[in-house]
């Protein structure tokens, strides 16, 4: 296996278990915006020009990371899905439930967060001050867009399209929606408020934060100023933010719950086939 397909097999990997938050009603909470964060490393990947020494340790610290984490962290995750496919065959799951599976996918979460933060450090540590500007430029136009796209309009259609990215995910999981179910996604995404522009600065502040800190990459603690962004990048992106993920979470769950509650056999079955075709995909992967 190259070394491409290696470090694609990773990212692929970790987007499915990102999808997997849809699924225990973490779409919109600190479990997906944490899996960005470790996900510096290939987003920095993508807005910055690397040389060759940096693509050449960078693939080395992926392998590594791609080895620990299929060989420790894919049987755990395995392991998580067999029990929510037993759930899920036992009959619609009550809220309890779903709360349940959403704080074991948290339990996976600072491990793998500890595991990606040498590899962060080592990627930006060795970037030369033309390439932090050029992180900098591009992270302001990617974020211009982000916010033009999704604060284009009104509140009201900031809450459509809001509406519209919900249905899209569950969808996934569930299949198509009914009306009833349909007009849950829209109630809820209404019921947002203020969320998207809370994101988009919270995601703006960590931006800033972490241009800050790579002015002393050169200079004692830098480490562990990286790992703080990453680790615990809530306290960077602000305390609005924060109140909003506490919040996002239990409406999540909430909305989650109230869609299974309003479907039918047919939506369970496709919620467990999907699970169980993705426990399939981790089985499939091999370590080598």
């Amino acid at each position: 296996m190259d070394q491409q397909h290696r470090t694609k097999t990773l990212k692929l990997t970790t987007l499915s278990l990102v999808a997997l938050f849809i699924l225990a009603g973490c779409s919109s909470t600190r479990m997906a915006y944490r899996y960005a964060d470790w996900g510096v490393v290939w987003w920095v990947e993508d807005y910055v020009t690397l040389s060759r020494a940096q693509k050449q340790q960078l693939n080395q610290d992926l392998d590594s990371l791609r080895q620990w984490h299929c060989s420790t962290e894919l049987p755990r995750y395995r392991a998580w899905l067999d029990e929510l496919e037993a759930d899920i065959a036992d009959g619609a799951p009550d809220i309890d439930t779903i709360e349940y599976h959403q704080q074991q996918l948290l339990v996976f979460v600072p491990d793998l967060l500890d595991r990606a933060v040498p590899v962060a450090v080592n990627l930006l540590a060795s970037l030369s001050d033309d390439q932090v500007t050029e992180l900098a430029r591009n992270m302001a136009e990617d974020q211009a867009e982000l916010e033009q796209e999704m604060l284009g309009g009104n509140q009201n259609q900031t809450a459509s399209a809001r509406a519209e990215r919900t249905t899209k995910r569950v969808e996934r999981w569930l299949g198509s929606l009914n009306g009833e179910q349909q007009s849950l996604v829209e109630e809820w995404s209404a019921d947002r408020g203020q969320q998207t522009e809370i994101w988009l600065q919270g995601r703006k502040n960590w931006q800033e934060v972490l241009l800050e800190t790579l002015e002393g990459r050169n200079q004692p603690g830098f480490d562990e100023a990286i790992r703080e962004l990453v680790v615990n990048s809530e306290n960077a992106r602000g305390p609005e933010y924060q109140a909003m993920m506490t919040e996002s979470q239990q409406a999540m769950a909430n909305l989650m719950h109230s869609l299974i509650q309003a479907g039918d056999q047919q939506h369970r079955e496709h919620l467990q086939a999907r699970a169980n075709k993705l426990n399939q995909d981790f089985t499939a992967l091999t370590c080598s």
